[in-house]
């Protein structure tokens, strides 16, 4: 199991999740209200044949037909995905106009019409258009208006001469529906526009800590070849004696060049891993160039691969911590190991040991770049921690972690 947490950990998924976006809910609220036309358009296509013979051969028929092309309209242009506004609003305006101008569309306006006009129907169409096309105050103003011009011709011989009463129920159950339409359009909408614009905050701030951590990495790397590299070839060259000192000072500054120049250029993403194996056989070959004995201890950990970052972060901290207590625990029999292990994570653990004469770590000057920058900085860069702990005469522990583990702190 913690083999599998620590494969999760490190084996993220790269697609990220997509919230609901605006303009998500603005597809999804006009397909609603396209597919909530189309069956109203049928519903109220058997009640206009029934109403035909009583509409004016001229204007009746042609405001009729202009309500059924808008709203067709409407309807495809929510499939299509384009201009879905402005057929909307199209659809809400010729059918408050075929409202208004409903009396004259009759042969005999005086006559009362046998049952509600057809235009009921798609009241609600209507108004949920205007949502969706017009500003909010607009769309308030229009749920309002065009229920009550249909009370109001409801009323009249040419809506079916009903009792006041029942007008004004139609009308304030058609207000309270395109309200309530309204009202979630508006909810979803801002939901949504607060989504984008934390969306939009939040990937700036990471673009911003992208940079800073990219020049924090790059700052690290350049201090790190300079201590390792650059200082070591300088104090190398003057030692210099003999010819061959001067050459391996030669050598090491070639090295040192050709390292700053590779620190100069845009690495290219690297997802390749390293093996624990090879990491355990690159240390221990660290380990065995120098003269003084060290022990090394390991674990058998064959599954367990690094990141090459921070696999190559860990060797060369760890090299740098075998150099420190090289340099400065003392020589009367320091005793040194190496030890390294796996963890829960699905990282390891490398702890440099020695018996010798101890440091206080904070008394370390900060321009000493041995312990902040090439092992503390270099392994918090790849993702670890590192944990000293040293007093005089007591010894120093180097224990270097990867990955790190949430809430821990460098000891």
């Amino acid at each position: 199991m913690s083999d599998q947490l620590g494969a999760d950990l490190l084996n993220e998924s790269k697609t990220p999740r997509k919230p609901i976006s605006r303009a998500q809910i603005e597809r999804v609220v006009s397909r609603a209200v396209g597919g909530v036309g189309l069956i109203f358009a049928l519903q109220t296509y058997p009640a206009m044949l029934d109403q035909l013979d009583v509409l004016r051969p001229g204007l009746g028929v042609m405001l009729t037909a202009l309500i059924f092309a808008a709203l067709a309209m409407a309807i495809l242009a929510t499939l299509v995905k384009t201009f879905i506004r402005v057929t909307a609003g199209v659809f809400a305006m010729v059918y408050l106009v075929a409202l208004i101008a409903w009396p004259t569309m009759l042969i005999s306006p005086n006559a009362v019409l046998d049952g509600k006009p057809w235009l009921w129907y798609l009241c609600t169409v209507a108004t949920a258009c205007a949502a969706v096309s017009f500003p909010l105050w607009w769309a308030m103003i229009y749920t309002i208006l065009a229920p009550l011009a249909y009370g109001i011709v409801r009323v009249l011989p040419a809506g079916g001469g009903a009792e006041p009463m029942l007008g004004f129920l139609d009308a304030f159950y058609a207000i309270l529906l395109g309200q309530v339409v309204l009202i979630i359009i508006t909810m979803l909408r801002q939901a949504t526009a607060a989504v984008d614009t934390a969306q939009t905050t939040a990937l700036s701030t990471y673009a911003a800590a992208v940079r800073q951590h990219a020049t924090e990495v790059e700052r690290v790397q350049v201090d790190s070849i300079v201590h390792d590299s650059v200082l070591a070839a300088l104090l190398s060259a003057a030692a210099a004696t003999t010819p061959k000192a001067a050459e391996l000072a030669a050598t090491m500054a070639e090295d040192a060049i050709t390292q700053l120049t590779e620190a100069g250029a845009v690495p290219a993403g690297d997802d390749s891993m390293v093996s624990f194996g090879r990491l355990k056989s690159e240390i221990r070959a660290i380990a065995t160039r120098f003269e003084e004995p060290i022990e090394f201890i390991d674990c058998d950990a064959e599954d367990l691969s690094l990141p090459t970052y921070a696999s190559e972060a860990l060797i060369a901290a760890s090299a740098q911590a075998i150099v420190n207590s090289i340099q400065h625990a003392g020589t009367d029999a320091v005793q040194r190991s190496v030890r390294m292990n796996s963890n829960l994570l699905g990282g390891c653990t490398i702890e440099i040991v020695d018996t010798g004469v101890g440091f206080d770590p904070a008394a370390v000057p900060s321009e000493r770049l041995g312990l902040r920058i090439s092992i503390q900085e270099r392994v918090a860069t790849a993702g670890g921690v590192v944990h000293v702990r040293s007093a005089p005469g007591t010894g120093t522990s180097i224990l270097i972690e990867w990955p790190l583990t949430e809430g821990e702190v460098d000891a």
